[in-house]
């Protein structure tokens, strides 16, 4: 577990990130956390990055759910409000975490969340992944995921195509495993916890379906929830050339909700 930690801290961020990536992506945004005085706890997700077990195999998604609910454990030992900051299927994790959880989370703030893929594969290969699913679930298919619909930063991309923790391929297991946790996140909203939660979603996302955030946001109901959809800005809001606005964004929204 990757610790910043901020002298007599407000509060601890539980960073939980996306698909395909690993948690050392998000290292500028732990440290600008940690500036602010709040502790950062970040780790790499089952089958991503160093994280032990096999690579881009899941047997369940509730591997997600667990493995978060450790961090949040961990997040308690230093005495301070907690809030979960998910990116991507971060964000997927965290809200399917906090459907079947109870946690003590003071907040939430999510980032471009999976609540739908903005090219999803054919119907044909949908309809087949189901049945080698049950036959061969380790099978692994490469994920097509390019750089240049992530994030506007060059230096970010070109890193991203030399970074061997970046994952090439995902196996069958994976694949369904993340799209029975979508529809999981709209079949149990009502279970999601009365939390303040802050919805950021890029406004020119190539990986990600927009529309399904807005419907997943629109259907939350909880007392207060805020929608912030950044113009031009790609999937990674966090990391596009415009990250310091998204970031003090989120710490005003963290910050209000302190006390």
């Amino acid at each position: 577990m990757k610790q910043c930690l901020a002298e007599d801290a407000k509060a601890t961020i539980v960073l939980v990130h996306g698909a395909f990536e690993h948690s050392a992506r998000h290292e500028w945004l732990a440290k600008r956390w940690q500036k602010e005085g709040y502790n950062c706890l970040y780790a790499d997700l089952p089958a991503h990055g160093e994280h032990d077990g096999p690579q881009g195999h899941i047997d369940s998604f509730d591997e997600y759910i667990e493995e978060v609910t450790t961090w949040v454990n961990q997040a308690q030992h230093f005495g301070k409000p907690i809030f979960l900051v998910g990116h991507s299927m971060g964000g997927l994790i965290t809200i399917r975490t906090l459907e079947e959880k109870q946690l003590p989370i003071k907040g939430v703030v999510l980032s471009s969340p999976c609540l739908g893929l903005e090219n999803p594969p054919p119907r044909i290969m949908q309809e087949v992944s189901k049945v080698l699913d049950r036959v061969t679930p380790k099978m692994k298919f490469n994920g097509n995921l390019n750089p240049e619909h992530v994030t506007r930063d060059g230096a970010m991309r070109e890193r991203d195509q030399q970074d061997r923790l970046i994952l090439r391929k995902v196996s069958v297991r994976w694949f369904r495993e993340l799209d029975r946790g979508m529809d999981k996140a709209f079949d149990q909203i009502e279970a999601y916890p009365n939390l303040p939660t802050l919805v950021m979603q890029s406004g020119h996302d190539k990986i990600v379906d927009r529309t399904c955030t807005k419907k997943w946001y629109d259907q939350l109901p909880i007392h207060e929830k805020n929608y912030k959809e950044w113009e031009n800005l790609y999937h990674e809001i966090f990391n596009d050339p415009e990250k310091e606005d998204v970031f003090q964004y989120a710490l005003r929204f963290v910050e209000k909700h302190l006390t």
